[in-house]
């Protein structure tokens, strides 16, 4: 049995969240000396051909049932990314009411990606046949970054860059969390994948797509007319500019990585995400120190401090980021996005009873084309074959009697060209 090691890329195109799982090397080769060998193996005996058929059954159904099983984890992955993103977002909205203070609250939980090595060195010690001691497997993840590791120009040219911008993602994320209302903040932030396709397209030139066109389109008409939803007034511009600046730091992030750093194994993305938290609380620590004393963000003592709150916020941003980071190597990153998306609805649910929100028509049109925007950005790439194929198929379907007379009408034909054939060979 071959080794393979999944790669992993912090953007690619707009197919995923945050991380694609590349085609695995030799999977092809495997499958043509599989079919190889089955026509070589193929005799006009029945018993050969009704083996060669369980073997293709078989075959089928341990295919079929992977993919059963990647879709159970998938409905699973799907209630724990919508749960973790809403989850965090209401609590961050909380925790403002008591704490205010989005840079500290940002701080403190970018702080906790120190943890994403070590959690994806036990998985890597459970799960692996061939161990490493922590040390072996740093170094090999730090080739990630080049023949020499992480050296001091490659962190202030490769790293330090991903880490402001992370920073500048939830920390307007969050502002924009103290001006406007949950739901729209999370309806707005989706259209970070418009954003990314674009960026794609323009600097990545990645394949031109109509329905990526229409759905870039439509996150604009939605930003829009969620603008003209509180009649322009001043504090709900501000938020929903916010919004709309996170997000496009983070489509930069993405497509950035994807253009400087290309795609990661798992554990080189885990080692990367850990030496951003690192840095983060190493070189950014004085910041929330600067505006404590300043009283920008000003709280009487440390007991004031909702802790409860605030490390709950940030241990569900800490299994966001894992779920939709690693998600990939247990289900598909369709389902996986699919939970981003999930998450304006809860969070509606919980502002119709929570909050005093008004639900106009303006607002419900705005969060459904942005959605509509943001499910038409996760179709392949081939869907419009896709769509033909099943098409051809359920026409197959439902007139087999057709079917039966075109398959006749070959085999006539067939028989025919080989009679043709033979008595052309008896007159020479």
């Amino acid at each position: 049995m071959k080794k393979h090691s999944a790669r992993v890329a912090p953007l690619s195109a707009c197919n995923s969240p945050v991380l694609t799982l590349t085609k695995v090397e030799g999977e092809d080769r495997t499958r043509e000396n599989v079919v190889g060998s089955t026509d070589a193996q193929s005799a006009p005996a029945a018993g050969a051909e009704s083996s060669s058929g369980r073997r293709r059954l078989h075959c089928c159904i341990k295919v079929t049932a992977v993919q059963v099983r990647k879709a159970l984890w998938g409905v699973v992955m799907v209630m724990c990314v919508c749960s973790s993103w809403a989850g965090s977002t209401q609590l961050a909205k909380l925790t403002f009411k008591q704490f205010d203070a989005p840079f500290t609250v940002t701080w403190f939980a970018t702080s906790w990606n120190c943890l994403f090595f070590p959690v994806y060195y036990i998985g890597h010690w459970c799960k692996s046949a061939e161990r490493q001691t922590a040390r072996q497997r740093l170094r090999e993840c730090c080739r990630f970054f080049g023949d020499e590791g992480l050296t001091p120009k490659v962190f202030f040219t490769k790293v330090a860059p991903f880490g402001l911008l992370w920073i500048l993602t939830n920390y307007l994320y969050l502002q924009a969390l103290r001006k406007i209302n949950t739901t729209d903040v999370s309806a707005l932030f989706c259209c970070n994948k418009a954003f990314v396709f674009l960026l794609s397209w323009i600097v990545l030139r990645d394949r031109f797509m109509g329905v990526r066109i229409v759905a870039a389109i439509l996150a604009i008409a939605g930003i829009v007319m969620m603008t003209y939803a509180d009649g322009f007034h001043s504090h709900s511009v501000i938020g929903i500019t916010l919004v709309v600046a996170s997000a496009s730091m983070s489509a930069l992030y993405k497509v950035l990585f994807k253009m400087v750093l290309g795609s990661a194994k798992f554990g080189e993305a885990a080692l990367f995400l850990s030496i951003v938290g690192s840095a983060n609380f190493v070189f950014i620590s004085f910041v929330p120190v600067i505006l404590y004393f300043t009283h920008v963000e000003y709280t009487g003592s440390f007991a004031d401090i909702p802790w409860a709150y605030l490390c709950g916020v940030a241990a569900l941003l800490f299994a966001f980021n894992i779920l939709v980071n690693f998600g990939i190597a247990i289900t598909y990153p369709t389902l996986i996005s699919l939970g981003i998306v999930l998450s304006v609805p809860v969070n509606a649910m919980v502002d119709f009873y929570t909050c005093d929100i008004n639900f106009n028509t303006v607002r419900l049109i705005a969060v459904f084309i942005i959605c509509l925007g943001f499910l038409m950005l996760l179709l392949p790439e081939d869907w419009d074959q896709c769509i033909i194929r099943l098409t051809t198929k359920l026409r197959k379907r439902d007139d087999p009697a057709e079917a039966g007379a075109e398959t006749a009408a070959n085999t006539s034909l067939n028989w025919r060209g080989r009679g043709r054939t033979s008595l052309s060979t008896y007159a020479r």
